[in-house]
């Protein structure tokens, strides 16, 4: 049986395509998996638990009937959701993971990580990331009521469009010495993250061993996903 990686769908409640989209996955392949891993940006944003928004619903209700299944279903915070909490999980039946996962696959150790702490050559999202994952910014926000939540949440997704159209190509990227340095850290030669939205196989060598690198795409527009099994991985887009 496939175990599925996916990440950066970034769903909205006001983008009922999207949705649509990740609900037919969750039906067409999700459900015929062995194991299902989202690592990061599930959502465009996620303001708490409590969030009572009704059009959120079907994607709750999906990744429920995975657990109903039978099949594990693992979750990771991505730059976008990362106040995603017990509750979510209470309510999905989703297993919430570490910023970094080092999970055997068929006899292989693989490191799992959204991909956004690959990338220290941007400073100044280092430097923002590490406010926002603090317990007390987390606690004041989620004090907060929920229309005013929503509202900061809109100005951070905007602060973010605007750093990114005035930073260049690379700074975005990985940076090479950390991705080398991380799976030196965790003993393994494959790594999978999503984060950039540049999908590809990055095959490289580390202290003389093949290593690898896969990228998955975000859900703008063809999605790209993996597919692992016993004869190994493929990274596919998704009909």
């Amino acid at each position: 049986m496939t175990t599925l990686f996916i990440s950066d769908l970034h769903l909205d409640a006001g983008d009922p395509e999207a949705i649509r989209r990740f609900v037919a996955f969750v039906d067409r392949q999700a459900l015929a998996a062995r194991a299902v891993y989202i690592l990061g940006d599930l959502f465009e944003a996620w303001v708490g638990d409590d969030d009572d928004d009704p059009r959120l619903e079907p994607i709750v209700g999906a990744l429920a009937r995975i657990e109903r299944a039978g099949i594990p279903c693992s979750i990771m915070h991505g730059n976008r959701d990362f106040l995603l909490g017990p509750g979510f999980c209470a309510a999905t039946g989703a297993r919430l993971l570490g910023d970094f996962e080092r999970i055997e696959l068929h006899g292989e150790a693989v490191l799992l990580t959204h991909g956004d702490l690959l990338c220290t050559d941007d400073t100044r999202y280092m430097s923002l990331r590490a406010t926002l994952r603090t317990t007390r910014w987390q606690s004041e926000f989620l004090a907060k009521p929920l229309v005013e939540r929503r509202k900061i949440a809109a100005e951070l997704r905007e602060l973010s469009a605007t750093e990114i159209a005035g930073k260049s190509y690379d700074i975005m990227d990985v940076n090479q010495g950390t991705v080398e340095r991380t799976m030196r850290d965790f003993d393994v030669s494959l790594l999978l993250h999503g984060h950039t939205h540049r999908p590809a196989i990055h095959r490289f060598a580390l202290d003389g061993r093949p290593a690898t690198r896969i990228v998955l795409g975000a859900w703008h527009g063809p999605a790209r996903i993996v597919r692992w099994d016993a004869s190994g991985f493929s990274l596919d887009t998704l009909a």
